[in-house]
């Protein structure tokens, strides 16, 4: 099994949802001792944005590009490697003001490539990374599940899926700024959101 695992906190050191997301990976390390761990933490690493001088990388053709956006585009298929060599993806991702952070975006945003992770066709878009099995770690201060304010898990399930990643568990810490009571509560509710996904 080939695990990589997406670290996508502002935080290096101590972010709520990283830790969930190493407990997701502990137990299937625990299942598969075996695996491979691939690990990438956004913070530690930042990609990218997606700027007007990456799409004109892009969109140029591969023997007319500069060294420069040669360079640029070799960042983003670096990512497509990864996740194409992936059996199972782990997500850390915390919520900042109602969304995903921008360190996860630019991941989306450097993996989303037409005829490479996605194809249009006569029946529609196919997602081309099929056949994956992905868990997605959230860490809240409040407590959003199931309710109109969660962008997030939309947001995630359509992005996800649009890449052909349909079998996607969500673990959820939440409650995590509502007091030390309410904080440990939440890593038990994920826990149990463990419990039930590893069934």
């Amino acid at each position: 099994m080939n695990i990589l695992q997406i670290n996508a906190s502002a935080r290096t050191v101590g972010a709520n949802s990283t830790h969930v997301a190493e407990r997701i990976v502990a137990r299937l390390r625990a299942a598969n001792p075996d695996a491979n761990l691939t690990l990438r933490d956004l913070a530690a690493n930042p990609h990218p944005v997606l700027d007007e001088a990456a799409l004109g990388a892009l969109f140029t053709p591969a023997e007319q590009r500069s060294a420069e956006q040669a360079a640029r585009v070799a960042l983003d298929d670096a990512l497509i490697a990864e996740i194409q060599a992936a059996d199972t993806v782990v997500l850390g991702v915390p919520m900042y003001n109602f969304g995903v952070p921008v360190q996860l975006k630019n991941w989306i945003d450097a993996i989303a490539r037409a005829r490479v992770t996605f194809r249009y066709t006569e029946n529609g878009v196919e997602g081309l990374l099929k056949g994956k099995k992905v868990y997605v770690a959230l860490a809240r201060g409040g407590r959003y599940r199931d309710t109109p304010a969660d962008s997030q898990v939309p947001y995630l399930k359509t992005v996800l899926a649009f890449l052909g990643m349909t079998d996607v568990s969500f673990i959820y810490a939440e409650g995590l700024a509502l007091g030390e009571e309410a904080a440990a509560q939440a890593f038990a509710d994920a826990e149990a959101d463990m419990d039930a996904a590893f069934a």
